[in-house]
């Protein structure tokens, strides 16, 4: 059913890009997410009630998630890669890369002749302030719960769950005034790979918002013990891996791509 509902949304989102038909990528996002919501349920009912997390299950469930973001790790290797192989290497002055060379087509350039760049010690510069403080929080909520202080974990929860919102919110912003002055998503190599890159990075920043949520609301309902936390720690590890790409967004898309 999650495999039917992946195609369907696919399937859907290239249906409604082309055509601008939406209801199959409506219906597939829906079937999706009832099926994630109904078997992670399952998980917690037989980690939290039923008692069927073993060490072997539990060591299962740490080298999937180490998995999963290593494959997230190659996932952001290839919007680099795209970054860096678009400003570091010299294109021929065809067409296509006509933007990368000067008015006289003999030198590469970067930024493309035409593209107002972001200032990095303006609104990328504080949502990289909002997140470390929120890798901070996380942590504190992390070792709360080992520690057995839930009003600390509800506190340090609620602090990265809210930085969470305030990060998605500012990129929203950016991305307005980016928009309005100074470049669409349809404007050259520079615009895509900025908008690829940092736009995958936000959808990252919510799907992480939402992990904690849940996290918070399960600490709410007394889940996680200071022996048995899996959930929590493996937001922690998400929450971090978001933390550290947007570190190498900000140092080489916004400080050195501009």
């Amino acid at each position: 059913l999650s495999s039917i509902a992946g195609l369907a949304m696919a399937a859907g989102l290239v249906f409604y890009m082309h055509y601008g038909t939406s209801w199959l990528l409506i219906l597939g996002t829906i079937g999706l997410l009832t099926i994630m919501f109904l078997w992670w349920r399952d998980v917690i009912k037989e980690s939290t009630f039923q008692k069927v997390h073993t060490p072997v299950v539990e060591l299962g469930l740490r080298y999937g998630m180490a998995l999963f973001i290593a494959s997230e790790v190659m996932f952001f290797v290839a919007f680099f890669w795209a970054f860096f192989d678009a400003s570091l290497t010299p294109k021929l002055p065809i067409e296509e890369f006509s933007e990368t060379f000067d008015s006289n087509g003999a030198v590469g350039i970067w930024p493309p002749e035409g593209i107002k760049t972001f200032d990095p010690l303006d609104v990328p510069f504080l949502n990289t302030l909002i997140l470390l403080m929120s890798g901070t929080t996380c942590t504190w909520a992390h070792h709360a719960v080992r520690e057995g202080h839930r009003d600390q974990a509800i506190q340090a929860l609620w602090c990265t769950v809210g930085l969470g919102i305030f990060f998605s919110f500012m990129q929203g912003v950016e991305y307005y005034e980016a928009a309005h002055h100074y470049f669409s998503f349809t404007d050259g190599i520079y615009p895509s790979v900025f908008y690829m890159a940092t736009g995958f990075h936000g959808f990252h920043v919510m799907v992480g918002t939402a992990f904690l949520a849940v996290c918070l609301y399960r600490v709410y309902k007394n889940h996680f013990t200071p022996d048995r936390h899996f959930g929590l720690e493996a937001a922690a590890w998400y929450w971090h891996f978001v933390d550290v790409v947007w570190l190498f967004l900000f140092v080489c898309v916004y400080v050195w791509g501009a």
